[in-house]
């Protein structure tokens, strides 16, 4: 347990961010204690810019120790999607050895109670935050992003979202007191009296399964939920992107170890080339809680064969934009180009499917046709992306070979809209930089479906031409329903059409962006907000963040005592 002192200063340190959460999340105003302009660091002990580049630099090509028990071998290979190799190797872990040292932590953490577990999660992210710069690299060199958005999604959206799970873990386990007295009248006799006590126990240990292209923002949701809520984790990251996760493991093992608990309450899984350790820890008695982002072949393995643990994952889905009629025309055109552009789509929120009927669309300028609404968004997307430097800070790189393949193959798929084009990194002569493809397909004709009802995840889209804003309105539904949606988009003047889609989305639970013109996007979610996914298609069975998410990571115990 950790030194009385300790805990009250934690807890005094961060009550008022953590009640600033709580207060987020009720009333989903905007709020976030994580700045996100890089020239924000640099006091208060955060590192500036040349600290960050210098602290990332300083860990390539050394051994990460991280003092876990069990390590039987030390396993590396990062190659960044820039070209550079990483040099940077992990312990790789005895299960047998490391699950059960995991495990001896668990009651003391158990016993912390819900506000001194929050305080600790929450120093662990201040710790994150102060290294925002430093992990902006790392998440940058192994996800493929541009380096701001690598500094703004993989960490201060990233620690937004990490918070945002700790607050509702604090308030799922607030939610019962700790103690009452119970007391049944019987009339004439003495009354009934009992003594109780609820304690929120863990499930167990909690696997997180750890992603290529946003290793913390989809990571932390999942560690920091059963972290507060007394589990430890054990941390699997995707072997093409180790460092920001195993760097995260350091400072909570750090953090855990100053506050007086177990630093094993959370540990590092990383893995030996093509060893595939997922399927191995996910059936394992231990591993009582899993998550997982990833391919959908994976996700439904876990949910099938991981039967000894809760399961939640956020799979693949089919994004869909219906276009029907707009009053802002360009503006529509500049809100797609970016959202189907950013991050080369290698978002699980980019859009892919855009529904348009094939007589064309009413705009504040007059009618355009189906045609005519395809070459000016590709025309936007163009501009958008005509000056290569512009290009490179918003595409970043392509994460993996079948990525590029996915995207070679797309221009055979139908008739090519927006070709793809190769952009050159001067600063990494080796990175695989490619503009969007937007391929014209027809809604009425079978062979065109097999290509626009399969996710094709990267820098890939399809304009779908349909007979009537009614035959796309039931496109979408069959499509959130059969294939799972993250992200749903609509543009329309009309109220009919509007009422339609948002039906669709509250009946298949999917989130719905209406008519975004300006700097927001349909790929885009703020934490404490916004929710991210919605648990209840086939593209995730959890939501970032709400109740749900946290509050079967553990169970109530009673123990009742005679008065």
């Amino acid at each position: 347990m950790a030194a009385e002192s300790t805990a009250h200063e934690l807890i005094a340190k961060h009550r008022p961010t953590l009640d600033q959460a709580l207060e987020a999340i009720r009333t989903r105003a905007y709020w976030s204690p994580h700045p996100e302009h890089p020239k924000a660091y640099g006091e208060n002990g955060s590192l500036d810019a040349a600290a960050g580049k210098a602290a990332f630099d300083a860990v390539l090509n050394t051994r990460l120790d991280l003092g876990q028990p069990g390590t039987d071998d030390w396993v590396g290979g990062e190659i960044s999607p820039y070209g550079v190799e990483l040099g940077v190797t992990y312990p790789h872990a005895d299960v047998d050895v490391l699950l059960p040292a995991m495990k001896a932590g668990q009651g003391a953490w158990r016993d912390a109670g819900a506000e001194l577990r929050a305080a600790v999660c929450l120093e662990i992210l201040k710790r994150i935050s102060d290294r925002t710069h430093e992990f902006a690299h790392a998440v940058m060199h192994t996800s493929g992003q541009a380096f701001m958005m690598a500094l703004q999604a993989g960490g201060p959206h990233a620690q937004d979202r990490g918070l945002e799970a700790v607050a509702y873990a604090y308030v799922e386990q607030v939610r019962t007191p700790d103690t009452a007295e119970w007391t049944k009248p019987q009339g004439k006799r003495d009354p009934l009296a009992l003594t109780k006590q609820f304690t929120a126990v863990p499930r167990g240990i909690a696997l997180m399964i750890g992603c290529n292209t946003f290793p913390t923002w989809n990571g932390y949701p999942g560690l920091f939920a059963s972290l507060a809520t007394g589990n430890a984790v054990l941390v699997k990251p995707h072997p093409r992107a180790v460092l920001p996760l195993a760097l995260t493991v350091q400072i909570a093992r750090e953090v855990l170890t100053e506050a007086g608990f177990d630093p094993n309450l959370v540990a590092l899984a990383a893995e030996r080339p093509g060893e595939g350790i997922a399927k191995t820890l996910a059936t394992r008695p231990e591993i009582r809680i899993i998550d997982y982002t990833g391919s959908t072949a994976f996700g439904d393995w876990l949910e099938t064969n991981a039967r000894q643990a809760q399961v939640y994952t956020e799979k693949a889905g089919v994004n869909t934009v219906l276009v029907q009629s707009t009053d802002d025309y360009k503006g529509m055109l500049s809100n797609l180009a970016f959202s189907l552009s950013l991050y080369s789509g290698q978002m699980c929120t980019t859009p892919q499917n855009l529904l348009i009927p094939r007589d064309g669309i009413r705009t504040e300028d007059g009618p355009r046709t189906f045609d005519e609404v395809v070459a000016d968004l590709a025309r936007s997307v163009d501009g958008l992306l005509g000056d290569d430097a512009r290009a490179n800070a918003l595409l970043g790189a392509i994460v993996n070979p079948d990525v590029k393949a996915r995207l070679e193959a797309a221009a055979g798929l139908g008739e090519v809209a927006l070709a793809s084009r190769q952009i050159s990194n001067p600063d990494f002569p080796d990175a695989v930089v490619r503009t969007p493809v937007i391929v014209k397909l027809d809604g009425a004709k079978p062979d065109d479906e097999a290509a626009y009802m399969n996710e094709c995840f990267g820098p890939v889209s399809f304009a779908v031409a349909m007979d009537s804003a009614a035959d796309a309105v039931e496109l979408l539904r069959r499509t959130i329903r059969e294939k799972g949606a993250m992200t749903v988009g609509a543009y329309t003047t009309d109220t009919e059409v509007e009422s339609a889609v948002q039906e669709v989305c509250l009946e298949e639970a999917a989130q719905l962006s209406l008519n975004l013109t300006g700097g927001v996007y349909v790929n885009q979610t703020a934490a404490f907000s916004d929710f991210h996914g919605s648990g209840g298609n086939p593209a995730a069975n959890a939501a970032l963040t709400d109740g749900a998410f946290v509050a079967n990571r553990f169970r109530t115990v009673e123990v009742r005592r005679q008065a």
